[in-house]
């Protein structure tokens, strides 16, 4: 059986060969290559394998269809959008996600922007640096506050836990109502989350309901001091609605950890303009330890599709 890992995972080569090992001392060979877009080169990489391993790479269907062999394809990600899931549909190749591995990486950087935002840490720094005062930049605290979270799965609820830790108020609104959650979460509208909230945290995966679900309209609903994180998708959100929002002053700041494509942004990005903007090139789910679990769950689901139980079970 061939294996190819068509990105890095993360992970140092010592770990990597350690996650290896197991199997190939059950005779699995295994092939990585570097991060690429070109659909050619894709192709003659991953065209003889039996299973692939990917990370947050687009992989097209156009890609899965030129792999005849392929039977298997690990996701080292949570979410599955950048994968031609219906070539893989038509095909019958199992897919499985690394569902799980970032739930502490993300909602931790949730609350890392938050306090950052609220508390102007990138103008008082250069302040600071500059030997200047924090003369009309006081900030203020989460304690008191109302955060609502759309998308109430594992990351979300860890998010409203550590929010709840700093005396929050928690709002959650999501594609279902979940019967089982702390007392301290309160499930309402999208809408009248929107209203209410001073911190609103989007969780949701992308799809056709949630593709631009954040534009003009939904902004303006939001209170005027309000912020918005996005450590979702960034489809989710209309890039240019949240500009102009930003610039006019319909909410009052935003986090921004995902755009509509993958970093390194274009420079006439309009968020990278807005004002009241704190940006990061995707790195939420991604800190040392997060990236050794994410490992760990992907050579797991290798070992049970092999075995025939497939788990993290996307297709």
């Amino acid at each position: 059986m061939k294996v190819v890992i068509m990105e890095s995972l993360g992970i140092s080569d010592a770990e990597l060969k350690a996650c290896q090992k197991p199997f190939e001392e059950k005779g699995v060979v295994f092939e990585s290559f570097a991060k690429t877009a070109d659909e050619a080169k894709l192709i003659e990489e991953a065209r003889d394998a039996d299973a692939m391993i990917l990370a947050n790479m687009p992989m097209s269907a156009n890609v899965l269809r030129a792999c005849p062999n392929l039977k298997f394809i690990d996701i080292a990600f949570t979410g599955v959008d950048h994968v031609g899931l219906e070539a893989a549909r038509e095909k019958k190749i199992a897919v499985s996600n690394a569902s799980g591995y970032s739930n502490e990486a993300v909602s931790e950087l949730v609350l890392g922007m938050a306090l950052s935002l609220a508390r102007n840490m990138r103008e008082v720094e250069g302040r600071c640096r500059d030997g200047k005062t924090k003369d009309g930049l006081v900030g203020w605290e989460l304690k008191g506050k109302t955060v609502g979270i759309i998308g109430l799965g594992k990351i979300g609820s860890r998010t409203a836990e550590l929010f709840h830790a700093f005396g929050c108020k928690i709002l959650a609104q999501s594609r279902t109502i979940h019967k089982e959650v702390p007392a301290y979460v309160e499930q309402v509208t999208q809408e009248e989350l929107l209203a209410a909230s001073d911190i609103v945290v989007l969780h949701c995966p992308l799809n056709d309901s949630t593709r631009g679900m954040i534009n003009a309209e939904k902004l303006s609903m939001m209170k005027p001091s309000a912020m918005l994180i996005n450590v979702a998708r960034g489809p989710v959100v209309v890039e240019k609605d949240l500009a102009e929002a930003l610039e006019k002053g319909v909410i009052a700041c935003a986090g921004i950890d995902v755009f509509d494509k993958e970093p390194p942004l274009d420079p006439a990005s309009p968020l990278l303009a807005a004002p009241h903007t704190l940006v990061t090139p995707h790195v939420a789910f991604a800190t040392k330890e997060s990236m050794s679990l994410r490992a760990k769950i992907v050579f797991e689901n290798l070992e049970n599709w092999m075995e025939g139980r497939q788990s993290n079970i996307v297709l």
